[in-house]
């Protein structure tokens, strides 16, 4: 009776490090974002499936850098509107409407709701956010002077986005 005890209990732990290592392997395949290597700034890479998603990841990458996007609170609900000549304007435009809010609002981007891209004579994004206002419940870690062209990349790799982007600290 002892030895089934064990060897259920045994099993059970099984099934749940199988269940964590499934978690993790899921969590690599659908990540969001990694930071590179970078000798004075901060380098990431965002991934997506579309290019919106990867848009998306970019500004995710972009928040973590001042601080957990997982712990903001989603109590204000923005829209975001930029128009660019190509894609690493437009990158560029979007990504910097993220430290205009935060300097002028002091506002920190908990999730992107929807976020959109048309391709016309420009390339127009219209995303909806939503963050929170009160910047001094959280703990900031850096501040981020500016969105850079350097190294800045988009790609489409197989099935999915890989965006590259460089921020001045």
């Amino acid at each position: 009776m002892r030895n089934r005890r064990v060897n259920h209990r045994l099993a059970q732990k099984v099934l749940t490090l199988s269940k964590e290592i499934k978690r993790a392997v899921l969590s690599f395949i659908k990540m969001k974002y990694k930071f590179l290597p970078h000798t004075a700034d901060i380098k990431f890479r965002a991934y997506g499936k579309t290019l919106e998603e990867a848009f998306s990841n970019a500004a995710l990458a972009l928040t973590a850098v001042i601080t957990e996007p997982a712990k903001i609170e989603p109590r204000v609900k923005k829209s975001i509107k930029v128009e660019s000549e190509d894609e690493k304007a437009l990158l560029y435009d979007f990504l910097e409407q993220f430290l205009i809010l935060l300097d002028s609002e002091d506002f920190l981007l908990n999730s992107i709701k929807k976020l959109k891209i048309e391709k016309n004579k420009k390339l127009k994004l219209m995303a909806e956010i939503t963050g929170d206002t009160e910047l001094k419940k959280y703990k900031t870690e850096m501040h981020i002077k500016a969105v850079t062209y350097q190294e800045m990349e988009i790609r489409k790799e197989k099935d999915k986005f890989i965006l590259q982007v460089v921020l001045d600290i």
